[in-house]
């Protein structure tokens, strides 16, 4: 525990009301979860005001309330710390509070446009297989040590965050690999944390002023080179640094992630050849090119692609791969109540790089599955709606993929990845694209 005036001790602060000497039990950004003694934290979100809730939160036994407007009345006996903005102050007070983990274990960030869960699990893994206690916090499932925990956002708020930061250091993890989305740094949900180090992916040379620190590559010059030798869908033969490894994985795509996997697990201090050793024996993470085989001959792929950048990364992989030697039938939906603005731009992608596509559902949420539909479908030339068909069941869709392809051909079945349901009018359903391709062969 710490005491409030420790906690905001060195922030900007406007207002203080009442005692800053008083000890806290516990910080909360949800009124329903206070308790007697902690700290409640009115964060402004984006369709609900923390502010509208302090007095819920002290009717549960909130002894101190941190906020950027005062209530117009106060409670006897409440500390009150008023702010310019709560979301610049929140990450450093709950680090403070949880103890400064990062002052306890090395934090590895991983931000970028694709290849962020990838890089983070296989990171995870790998320092595992060498015998060190570590965490992972993903889109997928944050990890301490071999411990599941349930992740909802691709990162956590800043709370959230520490508290499981603080397990992490207090149960002996030395080091812990996280995605950082977009989201998470602009909303400052990473404050107060120190990081040993950072990995950027897809990084364009107008970047390279900024980050110039470790470079990767498959195509220039850098410190951690790569060149891919040989391709199938069993894996790849790479070529690091001069030295030559076969991995379980496919494509240009998968070859940049693991050679910043590399390149990152040398900076924190392996030696070289360990790293490959063990390298050689991680596989692909769920839902991230999953390759599934077919008695009749074709491959199944399932991968979490969900924007027309990582379709077209994938789909390019597989026409690589493939070297023209067989057919490629897309499955790809868009998730409702997202940018609408993707969904003709998905359904461009995956008509330019496939020879038939179906276009599906993916998580309509609150919207209905033909309008979503419609919409990518709107992207589409009258040439292009050729290759095209609509089926709005996703689980017919799959099946009429799978009776479409033969020997050789290759299924990919794009936007859903890892996830195990479909959320449909604010329900998730059992789902699973790989339970669903499984069946039909």
């Amino acid at each position: 525990m710490a005491t409030i005036g420790e906690l905001v001790l060195g922030l900007k602060t406007i207002r203080t009301v009442g005692d800053t000497g008083m000890e806290v039990t516990d910080i909360q950004l949800d009124s329903r979860k206070a308790d007697k003694g902690c700290l409640f934290v009115a964060m402004r979100g984006n369709t609900v005001d923390g502010h509208q809730f302090i007095d819920k939160a002290i009717g549960l036994g909130a002894g101190a309330v941190l906020c950027e407007v005062l209530p117009e009345q106060l409670t006897d006996g409440v500390t009150y710390i008023q702010v310019p903005d709560c979301e610049d102050v929140v990450g450093t007070v709950a680090t403070r509070f949880f103890g400064n983990p990062t002052d306890k274990l090395k934090l590895v960030g991983v931000t970028g446009t694709n290849g962020k869960t990838t890089i983070a699990t296989l990171l995870y893994n790998m320092f595992r297989k060498m015998g060190y206690k570590t965490g992972l916090l993903s889109t997928v499932c944050n990890y301490i040590d071999g411990e599941p925990i349930p992740a909802d956002h691709t990162t956590p708020d800043a709370v959230t965050l520490n508290r499981l930061l603080g397990r992490m250091a207090d149960e002996g993890c030395k080091y812990v690999f996280m995605e950082c989305s977009s989201h998470a740094i602009v909303q400052k949900r990473i404050g107060g944390l120190k990081y040993a180090g950072g990995i950027f992916t897809n990084l364009t040379r107008d970047h390279l002023d900024y980050h110039k620190t470790v470079t990767y590559s498959l195509r220039s010059i850098c410190d951690f080179k790569g060149r891919l030798l040989e391709s199938g869908f069993d894996g790849m033969l790479l070529e690091i640094n001069g030295r030559e490894v076969f991995l379980k994985f496919i494509g240009k795509f998968n070859a940049s992630n693991l050679l910043a996997v590399y390149g990152t697990a040398v900076n924190l201090g392996r030696d070289p050849m360990e790293v490959l050793t063990v390298m050689s024996t991680l596989v692909p993470v769920n839902g991230r090119f999953d390759a599934i085989r077919s008695p009749k001959g074709f491959t199944a792929i399932v991968d979490y692609a969900h924007t027309p950048d990582a379709l077209t990364n994938v789909l390019t992989t597989i026409v690589d791969v493939l070297d023209g030697k067989g057919q490629i039938i897309t499955v790809v939906g868009a998730g409702g109540n997202r940018d609408k603005g993707k969904r003709p731009l998905m359904a461009k992608e995956s008509v330019k790089y496939s020879d038939r596509v179906i276009i599906t559902s993916d998580n309509p949420r609150f919207e209905e599955p033909q309008d979503i539909i419609n919409d990518m479908l709107a992207g589409l030339t009258r040439d292009d709606m050729q290759k095209v068909i609509s089926i709005a069941d996703r689980r017919e869709a799959i099946r009429t993929a799978c009776m479409m392809a033969e020997k050789g051909d290759v299924i990919l079945v794009a936007g859903k990845g890892h996830e195990d349901y479909q959320e449909i009018k604010g329900v998730k359903h059992h789902f699973d694209d790989h339970e669903v391709i499984r069946d039909c062969f």
